[in-house]
């Protein structure tokens, strides 16, 4: 495997695939999976704090200006770009994963369940541990921290350890030391960016009341491929944790 970073007017000989991301869960996801997979990639680091997500140019890759994006193009150069990072981790399963050391396919009868852990992760788990994030941010670039916004902090943390206690009873449920399955998978590698306390809002003490869920992050945080990836992240502009 090997990660090259790269900037824009770079042209790139096909084929190749280049990851657009930033230092956040959903960037850091990607890079991990993408690390696992064991792929040559480019990665283009897209700083947030400037905008850069808002020019032009990222505009026609993501309309919505958000991260991560990827662009994936092939011998005959035909390019695939796509947004959201889990359509991004389905599809590079689908693609790398021939294996299916890291997802299940659709014949498998987990993988609904796959499907259903990882919109979990991004419609319930990641909004408010990406909004404390976002306001401990906004506190840190001096603007003005108030006691409605220390309120609303702690709702998020509320609301975050509710999703801590689902994802307990989720393991011990299985029983196998991952969300779902008997390996490593797509779903782990999905969650594991909004559990991971090396990151902010540390939420270390929380994490503690939760034997299974505690012994599962540590196990994925020690890696070699975390590392990798989370290397990647903390070097990358607009580090936001």
């Amino acid at each position: 495997m090997a990660v090259t970073s790269v900037t824009e007017d770079q042209q790139l000989k096909a084929p190749f695939l280049k990851l657009y991301a930033a230092g956040t869960g959903n960037g850091y996801k990607i890079l991990i999976l993408l690390e696992l997979l064991g792929i040559d990639y480019y990665f283009k680091s897209i700083n947030l704090l400037k905008g850069e997500q808002r020019e032009p140019w990222f505009l026609a890759i993501n309309g919505n200006g958000r991260i991560p994006s990827i662009v994936d193009v092939d011998d005959h150069g035909n390019k695939t770009e796509l947004n959201e990072s889990i359509a991004i981790l389905s599809y590079l399963a689908e693609k790398f994963d021939k294996d299916r050391k890291f997802s299940y396919d659709h014949n498998d009868p987990l993988y609904y369940k796959q499907l259903e852990w990882m919109l979990f992760q991004a419609t319930t788990l990641a909004p408010p541990r990406g909004q404390m994030t976002l306001l401990m941010l906004d506190n840190r670039l001096g603007k003005a921290k108030t006691e409605q916004v220390d309120y609303v902090i702690e709702k998020y943390r509320t609301e975050t350890v509710r999703c801590f206690e689902l994802l307990e009873k989720q393991l011990l449920k299985n029983g196998t030391g991952y969300l779902i399955g008997d390996h490593l998978s797509i779903v782990d590698v999905a969650v594991f960016p909004y559990i991971d306390f090396d990151f902010e809002p540390k939420l270390e003490n929380e994490l503690k009341e939760f034997k299974f869920l505690s012994q599962w992050a540590n196990k994925i945080a020690a890696l070699p491929e975390i590392t990798r990836a989370k290397q990647i992240v903390e070097t990358s502009p607009a580090y936001l944790f």
